[in-house]
């Protein structure tokens, strides 16, 4: 494992010629544009609960305006921040490197859609997505106008969810929630990529929720180089070979930029 603050040029030489990149990121590239990543402390309504306490279906069927309107308000919350100069970077290189022959996927474990926003395609989001919506009962998925709040400050009171036409079921976020599998075709599609592939960057990820964090792992039975891109140590700092200490918006558009000189 080498550390490093700057791009190295060994980093450099090496995404150069990597004609099949793969692309895994976590809560701090969002964290970066404003989005209040999932453990932080809650406030208002939530304030007593931690964000696991939120994300089961246990507590959604003991009490669903509670957590239907948390998820709803960090809808709104995401809306109205703007992807950062990390997603912008991602988005550019994907499509440099598909102008050219080459293919860089993006599996993120954030629900949210500012990579998409930045003008990139997203393979896999391997927690589901907070935009869309389906029955707790049927599974069938539903649409919804965007939520309505005020700022940043969460609603005064609970709102129920709505129910399902089909079923008269509840109307679930189509999140991932702890205890449930994550969807296989994602994650299949996004193990699938790091096998290809002959870089694997890793941005953004503490490494710790599986099995998310064990994706990259897969790269190690190919030998296929790891760099991660982190302010701090994470999980799975040690099996990577470039660390890369710095947020992802300070460290990917130099990154990417070097790439076409």
């Amino acid at each position: 494992m080498q550390v490093h603050h700057e791009i190295p040029d060994d980093v450099v030489s090496l995404l150069r010629v990597a004609r099949r990149v793969a692309v895994l990121t976590g809560a701090g590239i969002s964290a970066e544009s404003g989005v209040p990543t999932f453990r932080e402390v809650q406030k208002g309504l939530w304030e007593r609960f931690s964000a696991q306490d939120l994300a089961t279906v246990d507590a959604f069927e003991s009490d669903p305006a509670l957590v239907w309107t948390w998820y709803r308000w960090r809808q709104s919350l995401i809306q109205q921040v703007e992807p950062n100069p990390g997603h912008a970077a991602l988005a550019r290189w994907q499509k440099h490197l598909t102008e050219s022959g080459g293919t860089l996927t993006i599996a993120t474990q954030n629900v949210d859609d500012l990579h998409e926003r930045a003008g990139a395609e997203v393979l896999a989001h391997l927690h589901g997505s907070i935009f869309s919506h389906r029955c707790l009962g049927c599974g069938s998925a539903v649409e919804l106008p965007a939520p309505q709040y005020d700022g940043f400050e969460s609603p005064p009171s609970p709102e129920d969810p709505p129910s399902c036409s089909a079923c008269g079921g509840l109307i679930r976020p189509g999140v991932v929630w702890f205890g449930e599998m994550l969807p296989m075709d994602a994650f299949e599609a996004t193990a699938e990529a790091i096998r290809h592939a002959d870089v694997v960057l890793v941005a953004g990820t503490s490494g710790i929720v599986q099995p998310a964090a064990s994706l990259p792992l897969l790269a190690l039975e190919r030998g296929t180089p790891l760099i991660e891109v982190n302010p701090e140590e994470t999980e799975i700092s040690e099996v990577m070979d470039y660390c890369l200490r710095g947020p992802s918006g300070q460290l990917l558009p130099p990154m990417v930029d070097s790439l076409k000189r």
